[in-house]
């Protein structure tokens, strides 16, 4: 018999197989298995789940990271990885605002030259696994910080392009025909091309071979490095591609655009069943596995349950399946190992027929049973949870002496969906208690959900999964005002109420402001103190938590007018992130202190930041350095009874939530509107209204000789 090549074989046996595994070769109809029982689940739990406008939309939002999913998955076949394909799509979408504003580029000149940014981050990817073989992971964990690295130097961190055409925002914005997003015309040509030529063609086909066996490949003639060499190049210029729709989707291009993105798509990758060893993998696959992801994620929304809860489903998901590629990579060496290289490849039959013997058949039978098992659990959370909705519902409308409430109450019980910057946060923990005492006392219900961190994408998603719920008013803490303007300004159009709270979005995309304190009284007040502590003169730096964040910006701004104004010898000589965690806001201020030796307080303007940087000045045993700044009494308490934080500015945190929920339930119940002068907030009393602000009151400053008394 003639010698033929390893895709060739392939191709005879998968003509000779039964149509099943024609179609699903790694048993992909597990996955569709897994979407319609998930479907099935939302269409009862979630609110308008079961909708032609909620299928577009989550086919929508997963454009950018199916992208990269199908750029991916040909890489993972190969037994590479690209972890740089996030840090890609930021380096680009920086290289396409800034080539756009500040050079005055046609936006098609500017996207046409973040194509070719791709390609170059693809070719260096390309050099150093292809040519000079080094290690995938390796490599691409480098360029993973380099792309993101410079992004973040031509940005400076802070620099936010945005107010592109709206023929550019179409693309990742408007619906043809009203229902149909744009951009899903990018991701069925990009699936298209990707099954035609990873299935079709022998160049695709040859690398599976690549991934079953490298030196084997070339054995058999496959030039492995030009295979390689394309592959890297490809999932460049794709990263390019998937920033140019996320900056037309968000409105915005910032270096931290696709963090997070490239694991989300290696897990829509592995979940596919394309194996982490190479050398099997389908197109079909990864978008099945994409799909059940995102319908976790949009159905659990809907359904009001944590966001949380999508990413441990996912997880058991991903690691049941890597566990059992695992033992089935093990099962087939084993039964391989007695065979010679070369005779792998010259008895090519023998060598695909151990592949579906029958302890890989037993192994396929097992991630059946796990991934059924894991279903079955989701079902059983989903379920216990609404039934607990059901049962707190019930036992609400009873009142103690176990009467029924007078028929007077309201029909319909209205739905306020409140979202924080950052869920873990304690700030925003502090505003859930107000939120939710607000929520029992007017019988409103009420929604939580946010990012875990500061994540405008994050926020945007979850806003768009209000809208298709249906709820009656959207009140958002504002990570990015212009990241987020556009996605308010289409829940208003669909005739919800938006509030934003904490910090401001563009006007014309809410209604009311809820304003914890002016940002002039906030600046000037932290401006005051740290001139009381200084006795007016000295050096002073700023901790803040993200150098884009809109609220502390404009408290900043304030607080350099109030230096401006009347304190000539106070000098303001950093500003640092700490991105809103404690341990960053340490190294921060470890950092100031080297660097500028002559600071002697540290205003830290965000809550964790505060004693971070207490713990800084603390450990570095400068007695002559205070802190001072925005946080909550609780976490400083230790650090002002010690003198190290001589003071904390704030606001009652609790009653932020609070009012934000009264305001809430008025404005969806028409008692709020433009023009009044005050609102009846509970035990809050008469809180002021100025136009288009409801505000909470004047900050108050927390000190060793009141500290005590409050307890958040």
């Amino acid at each position: 018999m003639n010698p033929a090549t390893p895709q060739s074989a392939i191709r005879d046996l998968q003509l000779d197989a039964p149509w099943r595994e024609r179609l699903f070769p790694n048993n992909e109809w597990v996955l569709l298995l897994v979407i319609l029982i998930e479907g099935s689940i939302f269409s009862v739990t979630g609110n308008n789940f079961l909708t032609a406008a909620n299928a577009f939309e989550i086919t929508r939002l997963s454009v950018e990271v199916g992208l990269l999913a199908l750029a991916l998955t040909p890489i993972i076949i190969t037994a590479g990885i690209d972890l740089s394909v996030g840090s890609m799509m930021g380096l680009a979408a920086v290289v396409l605002g800034s080539l756009w504003r500040d050079a005055h580029l046609p936006i098609v000149a500017a996207a046409a030259i973040a194509l070719l940014v791709g390609i170059a981050g693809g070719s260096l990817n390309a050099l150093m696994i292809a040519r000079l073989r080094f290690p995938p992971l390796i490599v691409t964990l480098g360029t993973f910080s380099l792309f993101r690295g410079i992004a973040e130097g031509v940005t400076r961190g802070i620099e936010n392009y945005s107010g592109f055409s709206p023929r550019f925002l179409f693309l990742g914005q408007g619906y043809v025909g009203g229902l149909v997003p744009t951009q899903l015309f990018v991701l069925i040509t990009a699936i298209a091309l990707s099954a035609w030529w990873l299935h079709r063609t022998t160049y695709g086909r040859s690398l599976y071979a690549v991934g079953f066996s490298p030196e084997g490949a070339r054995y058999a003639g496959i030039h492995v490095a030009r295979r390689l060499t394309l592959v890297y190049l490809l999932s460049g210029v794709v990263s390019s591609l998937a920033a140019i729709i996320y900056v037309a989707h968000l409105g915005q291009a910032k270096s931290d655009a696709g963090t997070g993105y490239e694991l989300m798509a290696i897990t829509a990758v592995v979940l596919g069943g394309t194996s982490i060893f190479g050398g099997r993998g389908t197109v079909l696959g990864t978008v099945l596995g994409l799909f059940a992801i995102v319908i976790l994620q949009n159905g659990l929304r809907l359904s009001a349950q944590p966001a949380e809860l999508a990413g441990i489903l996912t997880g058991a998901l991903l690691l049941g399946t890597i566990l059992i590629d695992r033992l089935s990579a093990h099962v087939s060496s084993t039964r391989l190992s007695g065979q010679d290289l070369v005779g792998q490849i010259s008895n090519r039959q023998s060598a695909i027929s151990n592949r579906q013997s029958e302890g890989e058949v037993e192994v396929r039978n097992s991630q059946l049973a796990i991934l059924s098992v894991v279903i079955l659990i989701a079902a059983v959370i989903v379920a216990a949870t609404n039934w607990m909705s059901l049962r707190a519902l019930r036992a609400d409308l009873i009142n103690p002496a176990g009467s029924q409430r007078a028929p007077t109450a309201p029909a319909h019980k209205p739905v306020i969906a409140l979202m924080p910057k950052a869920k873990g946060d304690p700030y925003f923990v502090s505003c859930k208690q107000g939120a939710d005492e607000a929520a029992k006392e007017l019988g409103v219900e009420l929604l939580w959900d946010g990012p875990t961190d500061l994540d405008p994408a994050k926020q945007n998603e979850v806003v768009e999964a209000w809208i298709t719920r249906g709820v009656d008013v959207i009140a958002v803490s504002v990570e990015n005002k212009v990241g987020i303007s556009t996605v308010l300004r289409k829940a208003r159009e669909k005739g919800i109420k938006v509030i934003t709270w904490d910090a401001d979005s563009e006007r014309d995309a809410r209604d009311f402001f809820i304003d914890q304190a002016t940002p002039q009284g906030i600046g000037y007040t932290l401006t005051d103190e740290a001139a009381r502590i200084l006795n007016n003169k000295g050096e002073f730096a700023i901790i803040t938590a993200s150098l884009s964040a809109a609220n502390q910006n404009e408290w900043i701004k304030y607080i350099k007018e109030r230096l401006a104004q009347k304190y000539p010898d106070l000098r303001l000589v950093a500003t640092q992130p700490s991105e809103g965690d404690r341990d960053r806001a340490f190294a921060e201020t470890q950092t100031v202190l080297k660097v500028y030796p002559n600071v002697k307080l540290i205003m830290a303007i965000a809550a964790p930041a505060v004693p971070g940087a207490a713990e800084a000045v603390q450990q570095s045993g400068r007695t002559d350095v205070k802190v001072t700044g925005l946080s909550l009494p609780n976490m400083n308490k230790p650090y002002v009874k010690a003198g190290v934080v001589e003071s904390v500015v704030l606001w009652n945190t609790v009653d932020l939530g609070y009012l934000t929920v009264y305001a809430a339930q008025a404005l969806s119940m028409g008692q709020l509107k433009r023009g009044d002068n005050e609102i009846n907030a509970g035990r809050l009393g008469k809180i002021e209204v100025a136009n288009d602000e409801v505000r909470l009151g004047a900050p108050f400053i927390f000190d060793k000789h009141n500290i005590d008394q409050f307890n958040f």
